[in-house]
């Protein structure tokens, strides 16, 4: 997709083949999250991720999984990352303290790590709204994972 023919563009890769990606998932919801993970893993191999290639790491919930996604960012060992889990709307405030922190944590680990996170937590009013959205959000988040890592590395290899 050439925006303007005269100023250099990366373009945007799927290509998994040689990719490291690291997945952490959260255990509550479990129902949620595995469909998340079913079709996360789908789109990954699909793209050409090598199981040797992934791991996956399953935490107790979604404000658990910042600092899990900080200690597999520092170690150096994944190209990208993705946080995969489902935070559903309950009678009380709690639903809005882990959709907000869990959500500005994986961003801050990002920034703090220049790893790139996709962000496959879904927030829903319920578990209807997370089972009709888990396996295009997981998809997308394998998706948004494998483009983010290839344009990083782009960036990485290129003359700018």
């Amino acid at each position: 997709m050439a925006y303007d023919n005269d100023v250099p563009e990366f373009e945007p890769s799927l290509n998994g083949t040689e990719l490291r990606v690291g997945i952490v998932m959260s255990r509550f919801n479990l129902d949620i999250g595995e469909g998340l993970l079913s079709a996360c893993m789908a789109e990954l191999r699909k793209n050409g991720v090598q199981d040797a290639n992934l791991l996956l790491v399953t935490v107790p919930g979604a404000l658990e999984i910042p600092l899990t996604l900080k200690k597999l960012a520092l170690s150096d060992q994944f190209d990208t990352l993705i946080a995969l889990g489902a935070v559903v709307r309950g009678d009380t405030y709690h639903f809005e303290v882990v959709a907000n922190e869990s959500a500005h944590g994986v961003t801050s680990v990002q920034l703090e790590t220049g790893v790139p996170i996709a962000n496959g937590i879904l927030t829903t009013d319920n578990d209807d709204q997370a089972i009709a959205r888990m396996s295009q959000k997981g998809a997308e988040a394998a998706r948004v994972a494998l483009e983010m890592a290839n344009l990083h590395i782009s960036i990485d290899e290129s003359d700018l």
